[in-house]
């Protein structure tokens, strides 16, 4: 009897150790393409505290650089940003955020408010498969996914990617047990540049009111920031492209929101040449998105508000964060200078 539960034991180990290693195996690793994929896990990573979190979609991972705001102000801040993110991922984000470290700020980018619904299951799993496990986790698992999906193929990605068997490549096997670093403290670098040629205009709307359930969420953000004695910043970048346009009318909203609740808001849009913008130079796919050269007019812009209004520290001097810094800097520069990071 003894020795035939010690056999069932070992064959039951076995096995979940085999199902471990596939699901390992058939798990996108977002380290050649997508790579705003592996955004989300590398946070974990962190062994320094932030004083700034910029928190939302591909408008922060791609216009604000952590590196910047060291070298100019001594502030010390990620990015926890993913494509699509949608608001309630966003909270749930910064839930997690808040219960892992204590920031001066959070930074929100709004966006996202448009949507009123779960939208797309490729970009749930960019945000919510790099999550580690936690109440967070769970939560803003129930509020994202679609009716396609099931919760337990997120508990188990193996039954959501056991079809990817015949879609691996190196890269499967090559990052199986590791993944490199991608971003810069959640900073996707983009060096590319292709001038925005034409301002078309976002096509008009049958009706401009935004989803309740956004304001439902930024109302939670601000009780948890202020439980947490964090400021909650909102912004909106300046890029205003017709795929992801930001209307007068939204923005209206916002800044009704925003001085009923006292959260400083700042719209970038009407900013942008104040800021030093050039959209022949500082956007790598036609005004989209910024690129390294933007990213870093933005940061140094918004740097100075965060510094002088907001009072956050200048953590220059700190030996500890000095050498961790120096290193972040070098590899930056090293990325942004064409080199093999």
């Amino acid at each position: 009897m003894k020795k035939t539960l010690i056999l069932c034991t070992c064959i039951l180990l076995v096995t979940v150790l085999c199902l471990g290693f596939v699901q390992m195996l058939v798990t996108p690793k977002y380290m050649t393409d997508t790579l705003d994929g592996a955004l989300i896990g590398e946070y974990y990573r962190e062994k320094t505290p932030h004083d700034v979190v910029f928190i939302g979609d591909c408008e922060v991972y791609e216009c604000f650089t952590p590196p910047t705001l060291w070298q100019e102000y001594g502030i010390t801040s990620y990015v926890r940003g993913s494509a699509q993110q949608l608001i309630w991922q966003s909270y749930y984000l910064m839930e997690e955020t808040l219960k892992r470290e204590n920031p001066k700020a959070v930074v929100f980018n709004v966006l996202s408010i448009k949507y009123g619904e779960p939208q797309n299951e490729a970009y749930n799993r960019m945000t919510l498969d790099g999550m580690k496990w936690s109440g967070s986790k769970l939560r803003s698992i129930y509020a994202s996914k679609t009716e396609e999906e099931s919760v337990i193929s997120y508990v188990f990605p193996l039954l959501r990617y056991h079809s990817r068997w015949s879609d691996l490549t190196k890269e499967d096997w090559k990052y199986l047990f590791h993944r490199d670093t991608v971003s810069h403290n959640g900073y996707l670098m983009q060096t590319g540049v292709k001038p925005k040629t034409s301002n078309i205009p976002g096509r008009p709307l049958v009706d401009y009111t935004l989803p309740e359930i956004g304001f439902e969420y930024l109302e939670k953000m601000r009780l948890l920031c202020e439980e947490n004695g964090t400021e909650l910043i909102l912004i909106k970048a300046p890029t205003n492209d017709w795929k992801y346009y930001w209307y007068d009318e939204w923005d209206a909203q916002i800044t009704a929101w925003a001085n009923e609740k006292g959260v400083d808001y700042y719209n970038f849009i009407p900013l942008a040449a104040e800021i030093g913008l050039d959209w022949s130079t500082d956007t790598y796919d036609g005004g989209v998105h910024l690129n390294v050269f933007g990213a870093e007019k933005l940061t140094s812009y918004f740097g100075k508000i965060l510094a002088e209004k907001y009072g956050i520290s200048d953590r220059r001097g700190d030996v500890e964060l000095d050498t961790v810094w120096a290193d972040k800097v070098a590899i930056y520069q090293k990325e942004r200078n064409g080199e093999t990071q």
